[in-house]
Formats: structure tokens, sequence, C-alpha cells
């Protein structure tokens, strides 16, 4: 079982690596699921990634009191943007446009009421 923590933990991290330089791509929720990830299979793993200058702060921020960061929130915010934006763009049928902004909203919601770090 540790072995299937161990690649989700991995599989998580490079999306959120790869996150980091594709905007649309969410880092921080990978990240978190990669620390919870590395905590059941590795904790030189967990260790390493929440004592990391880059993604371990935004990690510590969410374990102890479900915070973002209101710089992360804005990069969200602008993510989301031009994910709606793209899909604007492509011409997407009105039913999945309603359904994406219908998600899109909600996720907006839950990360702007989330407190500051």
């Amino acid at each position: 079982m540790r072995l299937i923590w161990l690649l989700l933990g991995l599989a998580s991290f490079a999306l959120g690596a790869i996150g980091v330089v594709l905007p649309i791509l969410p880092t921080v929720p990978f990240m978190l699921l990669s620390a919870f990830c590395f905590s059941k299979s590795s904790e030189r793993l967990h260790n390493w990634l929440i004592t990391h200058p880059k993604f371990g702060p935004s990690i510590e921020d969410w374990q102890r009191n479900g915070a973002i960061n209101r710089r992360v929130k804005g990069y969200a915010t602008v993510s989301i943007f031009a994910a709606y934006g793209i899909s604007l763009a492509l011409g997407l049928k009105i039913w999945l446009l309603l359904l994406q902004a219908t998600i899109l909203i909600a996720v907006l919601i839950f990360i702007w009421s989330r407190p500051e770090a």
C-alpha cells in the first residue's frame, strides 16, 4: 500500500510542478495531495516537501489553519478566468459553458472564503 501512496504522491507532485509554469494547472492543490500521500508512504519525502522553500509555506498554512495566501488566491482567480476564456474562445456548447461556469464559481467562492495566511 505504501508503494501506491508513493506513486500517487509522485504523480501529484509532478502535476503540481508542471502547474508552476503552466498557469491553467493549479500547483497548491497538487502539492497538498502530495504531502498527504507522502505522509502515508515516505517520511523523508514528506519532510522534504513541507520544508521546501517554495511549496512548504502553502502546505503549512493549509494544514494549520485551512488558509490560502492572498497572492495564491489571486493566481487561482486569474487561472480560472483564463480557463473559462479559453472555453469561450473555443466556442463550446452553451450547456457546457454554463456547467463550467457553475463549477468555477463554486471553486472561487471556496477559495475566497478561506482565511488568509
